[in-house]
């Protein structure tokens, strides 16, 4: 993929994209517990589409976080993002963190989603169905919640203890940065009122989920779908919160599928 930086709202933050292929505009929001970086699906999925994976303020490379006060104050600035890239209307995918600001955006301006795909996204609280808390967990034990199977090849690629002390060390420091960031707007529950908004998405919506999320549980995608009108619900087998990575071969059928609607 290809990356570069731009300017939004009068230089007030700059954004790191990376971007490959050319076709429809489809938009990626990423989620909190993985660097902000690259996935191998995305190369696969920008065949036959445009595919932009900005990162968000306050992550990798990109700021302006210190203009951002809430939810609604982010979900606006991807307005402006989009204004900036002369985009009118895109596909949007959203995974976790990302999926809410999906849904958000969805929501406050329905006529810029063609087709919405939202991936394990957080949003709606559940009091007998808890998330996990995120941000109370130890690396490593995060790791093993976010995984099916946390030995497995990709889910080694991604553990706070995979690489060489340097490296872990660097990793440990984008981890505490990426989740600050995103404290500011998930703390110290994911719930900042999508449930009021969410009957507002129009876009064809859909769900995905790995069925054994641990993060997010399953139970959340029922609560999803009933409140999103046009959506329909897909559960990978043996995936747990990233499903793009640990199934990509049946998400990503699943996502192109639907996004070729």
């Amino acid at each position: 993929m290809n990356e570069r930086t731009v300017s939004v709202r009068g230089g007030m933050f700059s954004i790191q994209i990376h971007e490959a292929g050319s076709g429809q505009p489809t938009l990626f929001l990423h989620g909190d517990l993985l660097p902000p970086a690259p996935y191998p699906w995305m190369d696969q999925l920008a065949v036959d589409r445009h595919l932009l994976a900005p990162q968000h303020p306050g992550f990798g490379k990109s700021t302006g976080l210190e203009h951002l006060d809430d939810v609604a104050d982010l979900t606006i600035y991807y307005l402006d993002f989009l204004d900036a890239l002369e985009i009118e209307a895109c596909d949007l995918i959203g995974e976790s963190f990302g999926g809410l600001l999906a849904a958000e955006l969805a929501a406050l301006a329905p006529h810029r989603v063609r087709r919405l795909a939202l991936v394990a996204p957080f949003g709606l609280w559940l009091d007998d169905l808890p998330t996990t808390d995120v941000f109370a967990l130890p690396a490593l034990d995060l790791h093993q919640l976010c995984w099916s199977d946390p030995a497995s090849t990709i889910a080694r690629e991604f553990a706070p203890d995979a690489d060489d002390e340097a490296q872990q060390w660097r990793r440990s420091i984008e981890r505490a940065r990426s989740l600050a960031a995103a404290g500011k707007f998930l703390w110290p529950i994911p719930d900042k009122g999508l449930r009021k908004r969410i009957h507002r998405i129009t876009a064809p919506t859909l769900l995905l989920w790995g069925d054994r999320d641990r993060i997010i549980p399953p139970g959340y995608a029922a609560m999803f779908q009933q409140n999103i009108r046009s959506s329909e619900l897909v559960f990978v087998a043996q995936a747990g919160h990233f499903p793009l990575l640990e199934q990509s071969t049946e998400s990503l059928a699943a996502i192109r599928r639907f996004l070729s609607g």
